[in-house]
């Protein structure tokens, strides 16, 4: 977004004799002191009559049923909408039909929440009917009018009000969280594209630990598998939360711009209340939840449509998060298994969720840094870390007689025996060993 050409569109509108004004995120945005990334345009100019004040202009009929234009200057396209009154929504989503109106107030009375109902002319003046800017002064997300119209008219506003909620850190007001809990099963309508886009967005959010922990019956509506993990006492000293709070909080300790990994932390627990056992003493014991949980993100992920490079990053880390890697032999395993940038990965994530745990838990942390910095010097070293390095392959076995399936077997076994120290990683050690061992 470039505010001169803003500007200039406003202006260029205004020129022409009508109304403009940005409106919506960016001047909540501006409100605010933050940048603001985008930025939409209305007007009481009708579509036609913006294509011809814009003529010569790259001008594209992005929506005119809906009566929004796109304007490219300088190669960035602005969007620029017709003040409308929208129809029924029969589809939670959108509205059937909309009618053009002359008043930013009807406008702006359409939209989702007050702080998203302003809009600011390029003097800097504001309409602001319904009271946003107090709002956002006070940090409250407010619906504009009734929230059970707003959240049947697209109920995905269920979701973005949660997300403001982890990205800014407002509450929710009383009647309008009172309409996110009880229209929650609205969400089911949504399409899982939409859904997961909010969802990636409310992990990254600064407060998401907060919103996540009041609003934990959204993400069980969304995704059920949750429902057993809230209140679930884990009888464990390692143990502080339950394991939902502590799944949370472990989200909260991921740097805020890694969407996979948080959410990879948000699934890494969601077998423990499956696989828990309770010892005679009543201790909580969760053998196999993090293959089991790896298996339960799968099915989930591919309902929710995440993209194959998050769902293979998340099946694969949750699968060992709970595995110990304890020394030099057990880093390169894990390089070997998983790759070296996802050991790294692992090694945060870990980290994560031992911040999550009781006190005492933490100063594994130390360990995990230990065993990092060894990966690096694997690396720098160009150590054996998997077939990629060893020094033999497959043809090399070949040439020495080996046949099907006894060269993947002595592949094997000759990685193992080499990340153990056992042999060294070299060609002609490693042939003569084969010709030995498969003679």
């Amino acid at each position: 977004m470039n505010g001169k050409d803003v500007d200039e569109i406003l202006e260029r509108l205004e020129s022409c004799g009508f109304e403009a004004y940005t409106v919506g995120g960016c001047v909540r945005d501006t409100i605010m002191g933050r940048s603001a990334h985008d930025t939409d345009i209305t007007t009481n100019a009708l579509p036609e009559q913006v294509i011809a004040a814009f003529d010569g202009y790259k001008v594209i009929p992005t929506g005119l049923k809906h009566g929004t234009v796109t304007i490219l200057k300088n190669s960035v396209p602005y969007e620029i909408t017709t003040y409308r009154i929208d129809g029924e929504y029969k589809d939670s989503r959108r509205p059937e039909t909309v009618e053009f109106t002359a008043s930013i107030t009807e406008d702006l009375a359409r939209r989702d929440f007050t702080m998203n109902a302003i809009a600011m002319d390029r003097h800097g003046n504001i309409a602001d009917p319904f009271g946003g800017k107090e709002d956002i002064e006070n940090g409250i997300i407010r619906c504009v009018g009734d929230p059970v119209q707003r959240f049947t008219e697209d109920a995905l506003r269920i979701m973005r009000a949660v997300r403001f909620a982890a990205q800014l850190g407002f509450s929710i007001e009383e009647k309008t969280a009172e309409a996110v809990h009880s229209m929650k099963e609205r969400l089911k309508n949504i399409s899982m594209e939409r859904i997961r886009s909010e969802l990636d967005k409310i992990l990254c959010g600064r407060y998401c630990v907060e919103v996540l922990l009041e609003y934990s019956d959204i993400i069980t509506t969304i995704i059920p598998e949750f429902e057993p993990s809230i209140g679930f006492d884990q009888h464990s000293p390692y143990h502080r939360y339950d394991v939902w709070e502590h799944t949370v909080r472990a989200v909260g300790f991921a740097p805020q711009d890694n969407v996979k990994m948080r959410t990879a932390l948000l699934f890494h627990d969601i077998a423990k209340p499956a696989c828990a056992t309770f010892d005679a003493n009543g201790r909580g014991h969760f053998k196999k939840h993090g293959p089991v949980g790896a298996e339960m993100t799968k099915e989930i992920m591919k309902r929710m449509k995440y993209d194959g490079e998050t769902m293979t990053y998340a099946v694969m880390l949750i699968a060992r998060h709970s595995k110990k890697v304890f020394d030099r032999i057990a880093v390169k395993k894990m390089m070997a298994d998983i790759g070296d940038d996802l050991f790294f990965e692992l090694m945060e994530l870990k980290k994560c969720d031992n911040l999550a745990k009781n006190d005492f838990v933490f100063e594994e942390n130390e360990l995990f840094d230990r065993l990092m910095d060894e990966g690096r010097l694997l690396i720098e070293n160009n150590e054996c870390r998997g077939l990629r390095n060893l020094a033999v392959s497959g043809n090399d076995l070949m040439a020495i007689g080996l046949k099907g399936r006894d060269v993947g077997a002595a592949l094997k076994e000759l990685l193992t025996l080499v990340l153990e120290e056992k042999l060294p990683n070299i060609k002609d050690t490693l042939i003569n060993y084969a010709k030995q061992r498969w003679e």
